[in-house]
């Protein structure tokens, strides 16, 4: 079985390229933006031209949610028109195409974990611009897997977990907001959820959501973070009920798991419980 992972620089496709020795049975092509560049649809063609992929991971976003504000057209490009391309493509080779997507395509006024089939109302260019993602995938493949994750962080690269270590490494003040209540979910989760999907060739395609269990404010992601590493007393962690953003974010963003877990029996752990293994993983 061949897989292309695209955005092999990134976070989750690290994460799955950490997972892949337990998945032998599996030939992948991680392929990162100079050799794959998805906002081109000549650089789409030629890979698929060259190689024959049973399913294609798409692991490539723009992820920067503030920037997009002001930078909406290449959140665009990436999210959706590159997804287009994908989708397109994957279409032609008979390729099973697996989309990341974020619960950010919700405005987060529900009150209640969302599900896969609650209406969606992004706030921010970059929910919108996954959500577009979504509909293309939609509109063009008839074997997909959409997965709404949140909060995602890893080991790997610029994310909210390795900010807070450096923050208190380097003795800085971190003031964190207590407004947003979502669920840190770790990317080697996400990894290992997207591999089940693959390992036991599924044919229950559609959106799905996964994240981690349970629920946190970002104050409370951090201070975990913090007591977890045993930096707590150390650190400057302040709390703060308003911190101001370019981007609108929803107040309330935790995601119903159970579709997932009942179609490929699999339940993702606690956010605590995850976070140490990351721990460990970093140190």
């Amino acid at each position: 079985m061949k897989v292309l992972v695209t955005g092999a620089n990134g976070q989750l496709a690290k994460c799955i390229k950490d997972a892949a020795a337990n998945y032998p049975e599996i030939d992948f092509l991680f392929a990162s933006r100079s050799e794959l560049n998805i906002d081109s649809e000549d650089s789409v063609s030629n890979i698929f031209s060259n190689n024959q992929f049973d399913y294609c991971i798409n692991a490539a976003a723009y992820t920067n949610v503030e920037k997009a504000e002001s930078d909406k057209e290449n959140a665009f490009q990436t999210n959706a028109e590159g997804v287009k391309y994908l989708a397109n493509y994957c279409k032609k080779a008979n390729t099973t195409l697996i989309q990341v997507s974020t619960d950010y395509v919700f405005d987060g006024k529900k009150g209640i974990p969302y599900v896969e089939e609650d209406t969606t109302s992004p706030l921010n260019i970059y929910g919108a611009s996954k959500l577009k993602g979504e509909q293309y995938v939609q509109e063009i493949c008839q074997t997909y897997y959409i997965l709404r994750t949140s909060w995602l962080y890893s080991q790997y690269g610029h994310n909210f977990y390795n900010t807070v270590l450096r923050f208190a490494k380097e003795g800085k003040p971190l003031t964190v907001t207590t407004e947003q209540i979502g669920t840190p979910t770790n990317a080697n989760d996400l990894a290992e959820a997207i591999l089940t999907i693959i390992k036991i060739n599924s044919k229950n395609y559609g959106i799905y959501n996964f994240s981690n269990q349970g629920e946190a404010t970002w104050y409370d992601f951090a201070k975990e973070i913090l007591i977890q590493t045993n930096q707590l007393t150390k650190s400057n962690l302040a709390k703060t009920d308003y911190y101001l953003t370019f981007a609108v974010r929803p107040e309330y963003a935790v995601l119903d798991t159970s579709k997932y877990k009942s179609i490929f029996n699999k339940t993702a752990i606690d956010w605590k419980k995850s976070l140490k293994s990351v721990n460990i993983k970093q140190h």
